[in-house]
């Protein structure tokens, strides 16, 4: 990006941004982006884990053995930018999962309204168990 453009976005107030779309511009090449071999989840939601949810983030991942290094975030109009090859686990938050997934999946709504709510914790523990159980 030009210095001229970076300044009238930091003008604009804005901080950073990102192309929704990719694969509408012209002449660009849609490439995937693979994820390290030691990521075993891959959490899509709109919304990155911070402070207190970020806190019940890892507690959540530590009840099935996954630390925080082998997690990776990703906005849900980003996850097909994202080779989903070997990842373990696929946890959406606050959005809809798409069809096709392979890996032990989870649904949830944002953590935000997971934190405080006792039925919605359940509900994540019952999915959580039943990779366990099989």
């Amino acid at each position: 990006m030009q210095e001229r453009q970076r300044y009238y976005l930091q003008e604009m107030g804005i901080q950073s941004w990102q192309l929704i779309h990719p694969e509408r511009m012209q002449g660009i090449v849609h490439t995937q982006y693979e994820l390290p071999s030691s990521c075993k989840l891959l959490f899509v939601s709109p919304v990155l884990p911070e402070g207190p949810q970020a806190v019940m983030f890892e507690k959540v991942l530590k009840s099935f053995d996954v630390s925080l290094e082998e997690a990776r975030h990703v906005d849900p109009h980003s996850l097909d930018l994202v080779a989903q090859t070997d990842i373990e686990w696929i946890w959406f938050a606050g959005c809809s999962a798409p069809e096709g997934i392979t890996a032990k999946l989870l649904t949830s709504p944002l953590l935000s309204q997971i934190d405080g709510h006792p039925q919605h914790r359940r509900e994540l523990w019952r999915q959580i168990c039943s990779y366990r159980a099989s």
